[in-house]
């Protein structure tokens, strides 16, 4: 029964293959609910990493989600390099490598601050991407509401955040204004969801070295295998999915307004899961990223 590929319940007198319940039961949720899956997807899955750190340091947990993503976008996705330029692996492989630093450098901010913090920090890169794109006066106002959320961030006093972790921030910050470049670029030379099967196995290849160095033989426990795949899962394959999904039913502009929300959601994540409670500046330092942000998308031209 498990190895047919279709339903044995006919309904409305047909068989269905599971592929199309699926689809269905996408369908039934509205996109801005599949946004809103996503993004606490990808947040869940970096409070289940924070977890890891006590048995694992940072870059050994991104080796672990990096592979898991890697081996099941590779199944999936089935990468070829036939019929590709030097150029277009080229690309390629500056989109791994840049996917694969992004995660070196978000998980280290992650080890010394607040999920909330480290996401609106990290926002920033993808921020101005979007300002630098438009160049209207109009967009001083959200830089500046941006920087001021980074300045109500500095350390001192009673918060939580660190000039190193905010510098690795920053990293993944630029990291992920890169990504979204490559990422264009990387869906223009390769076809359908293979190009981002190729940078997740270039990605592995940079971080396996140090990962496997740092995790050592705790790599090898079943438990830390399992929760690993968890991470993987939960930070890149399901949210791709469900992305891909509402991008097909909704605008563009719409999407970028919903996942504007992100570091509101980390930092509710980091509350509820983690236990991290915020001061009352680093809330107002990310509302102001938030509202930077909501504002770049909303009133950006199509």
């Amino acid at each position: 029964m498990a190895a047919e590929t279709w339903s044995s319940e006919p309904i409305r007198g047909r068989r269905v293959r599971p592929g199309t319940l699926l689809r269905a039961a996408s369908d039934a949720i509205p996109p801005p609910g599949l946004v809103l899956l996503a993004i606490m997807s990808v947040q869940l899955g970096a409070g289940l990493a924070k977890n890891l750190f006590a048995y694992l340091p940072p870059s050994a947990v991104v080796f672990l989600r990096i592979a898991a993503g890697a081996l099941i976008l590779g199944l999936v996705a089935r990468p070829r390099l036939r019929g590709l330029t030097r150029r277009d692996l080229g690309v390629g492989v500056a989109f791994g490598a840049t996917l694969g630093l992004m995660n070196l450098t978000f998980y280290e901010a992650l080890a010394r601050m607040p999920i909330g913090i480290a996401v609106a920090i990290e926002f920033l890169g993808p921020l101005g991407v979007a300002i630098a794109a438009s160049r209207r006066r109009l967009d001083l106002l959200w830089v500046a509401l941006a920087g001021t959320g980074v300045l109500l961030l500095a350390p001192g006093g009673e918060g939580t955040v660190t000039w190193a972790g905010i510098g690795f921030a920053l990293l993944a910050g630029v990291c992920w204004a890169g990504y979204i470049l490559l990422s264009a670029a990387t869906g223009s030379r390769f076809p359908g969801a293979s190009g981002v099967a190729f940078a997740m196995l270039v990605a592995l290849i940079i971080v396996a070295p140090v990962g496997v160095a740092t995790g050592g033989a705790n790599l090898l426990s079943p438990e830390i295998l399992l929760l690993g795949l968890g991470v993987g899962l939960l930070s890149s394959v399901i949210p791709y999915t469900i992305e891909l999904e509402a991008l097909r039913r909704m605008p563009k502009n719409v999407f970028g307004i919903l996942m504007s929300l992100e570091p509101a959601a980390a930092a509710l994540v980091g509350l509820v899961i983690l236990g991290e409670v915020l001061n009352v500046r680093e809330w107002a330092a990310i509302a102001c990223v938030v509202a930077a942000s909501l504002g770049s998308t909303r009133t950006s031209r199509a």
